[in-house]
């Protein structure tokens, strides 16, 4: 079992190193642990699209679905044309058995990249 540190009043939080310990979990697939990790970090800056998502990754790879869609809906309305929040999106509500809701994210991430879509 992964042990995390989490920051507490006492230890309080360093981004950037907190950022790059969800990172090396990540990497690990270690990814509830990252989640854990970046959860923390989201809350204190939530503003930080790149900890967003890797928050949403994080979700996503460990099968929380659910929180997944929310932090990806998250970074869309904070940023419209993050076209890997699309795909991140639609494959998300794919996986939970939405096609109807996921196509239009899977479309508009093709356009924005200039890649094929089968949606």
């Amino acid at each position: 079992m992964t042990t995390v540190r989490t920051s507490t009043p006492a230890s309080p939080l360093d981004p950037a190193a907190d950022y790059a310990r969800a990172q090396l979990f990540f990497d690990s697939r270690a990814y509830s642990g990252a989640a854990l990790i970046l959860r923390a970090l989201v809350d204190e800056e939530p503003g930080n699209l790149s900890a967003r998502l890797l928050l949403a990754r994080s979700y996503y790879h460990s099968a929380q679905l659910g929180r997944a869609a929310t932090e990806l809906h998250r970074i869309l309305e904070q940023d419209p044309a993050e076209s890997y929040a699309h795909l991140m999106l639609g494959r998300t509500l794919q996986r939970q058995g939405r096609p109807d809701e996921a196509r239009p994210h899977l479309r508009l991430a093709a356009a924005m990249t200039g890649e094929a879509t089968d949606a």
